[in-house]
């Protein structure tokens, strides 16, 4: 998993609430269990119209959001249903951080396994980061999960927490293999001292 230290990029603004993963990535896009290719469909039903052309209304098929790293939304977004998929789409697209004021919590834990960060911001703040993105691409946003911190264009920061154990991840790229990688020596040693005192299960 690629680790998350510093980003700065553009920011598109999304300013529904109850974005649900169905929305995120539409039931009939989930014919993989890779984790790649879903970006193309993120937000299908609002990208595409039914013969499949782009509609330019939406944010995702707009300069300079086309590139867009960040994606700033309102109350509980990822709702629905528990895929992963939803994560996999949106870091697929480009997206590597979400900001709003609560998350739907499958989709929260999704995303720090799968290296999207969640930030959690008030309401009002996330009204004002909107604004900013509005801006277009010389307004870019830095969210600096070092220092837990975004940093808007006017160079105000704006502090978030996120729990210790998965900023420590999320910092290091380490999702649930990544983890147990780190104890691969020691796993080792017991499963040789083992052997050793149960010489059968050597063959096996």
């Amino acid at each position: 998993m690629q680790a998350f230290t510093k980003l700065t990029g553009i920011a598109a603004p999304l300013p529904k609430a109850n974005v649900d993963t169905d929305q995120i990535i539409p039931a009939r896009f989930l014919k993989s269990i890779s984790r790649t290719g879903f970006g193309k469909n993120l937000f299908a039903n609002f990208r595409y119209r039914e013969d499949g052309s782009e509609n330019p209304d939406f944010v995702l098929n707009q300069e300079p959001y086309r590139k867009a790293e960040i994606l700033i939304a309102f109350e509980n977004f990822g709702c629905g249903s528990s895929r992963e998929h939803a994560p996999w789409a949106l870091l697929d697209f480009g997206i590597r951080c979400v900001i709003a004021p609560d998350f739907a919590d499958i989709f929260h834990n999704n995303s720090f396994k799968n290296g999207v960060l969640p930030v959690r911001l008030p309401r009002e703040v996330c009204e004002q980061l909107m604004e900013d993105a509005r801006m277009g691409g010389n307004a870019r946003l830095t969210v600096d999960l070092e220092r837990e911190v975004v940093v808007r264009p006017n160079g105000e920061e704006i502090p978030f927490k996120i729990d210790p154990l998965r900023r420590h991840l999320l910092l290091n790229g380490l999702d649930d293999i990544g983890q147990t990688l780190q104890h691969a020596s020691a796993i080792d040693a017991y499963e040789a001292k083992r052997k050793a005192s149960q010489p059968w299960l050597a063959g096996g």
